[in-house]
């Protein structure tokens, strides 16, 4: 209702919000990943093999999901050793790419275009990061995480 009132306002919120959803967490040049999707890898800390089933931008950092048969432990660059060999499943590869943008449909009428900040494989199914909500200026009961993990159909590529 206040956007009839003060349409300019809203117009600078709408490019506001775009333009968060658009500006990469990780500055301008997008921070290399220590290994890749479905790469078999050594984790130093339980001196355990098993291989990536996500990535994301966590923390001012990659944050790996390594799948290790009875769990899934998560690990930052120094705690794994990539070998470079990739495991091979009944999965397509990802329809999407970190740091790709993508329009997340359906989501109100909020700016829709997003980046994708993380990949994650969940029974046998790609899955992307994307921010939901930007941030507010106060805590929000309602919204305790703005990021989530959608479905390949909720994006759409955007052409650049």
């Amino acid at each position: 209702m206040i956007d009839h009132i003060y349409p300019e306002r809203s117009r600078r919120v709408n490019a506001l919000k775009k333009s968060w959803y658009l500006s990469p967490p990780w500055g301008k040049t997008m921070p290399p990943v220590e290994v890749n999707l479905l790469e078999r890898v050594y984790l130093r800390t339980s001196k355990t093999f098993g291989y990536c089933c996500g990535v994301q931008w966590k923390h001012e950092c990659w944050l790996y999901s390594i799948d290790c048969r009875s769990e899934i432990v998560h690990a930052i660059q120094h705690q794994i050793i990539g070998t470079e060999e990739l495991v091979t499943l009944p999965v397509p590869k990802p329809a999407f790419v970190l740091g790709q943008k993508v329009i997340l449909c359906s989501h109100g009428n909020d700016a829709k275009q997003r980046l994708i900040l993380g990949i994650a494989l969940v029974n046998n199914s790609w899955f992307y990061l994307v921010e939901l909500v930007s941030p507010t200026l106060t805590k929000s009961p309602i919204i305790s995480n703005r990021f989530s993990l959608v479905g390949e159909k909720s994006l759409v590529r955007v052409n650049a």
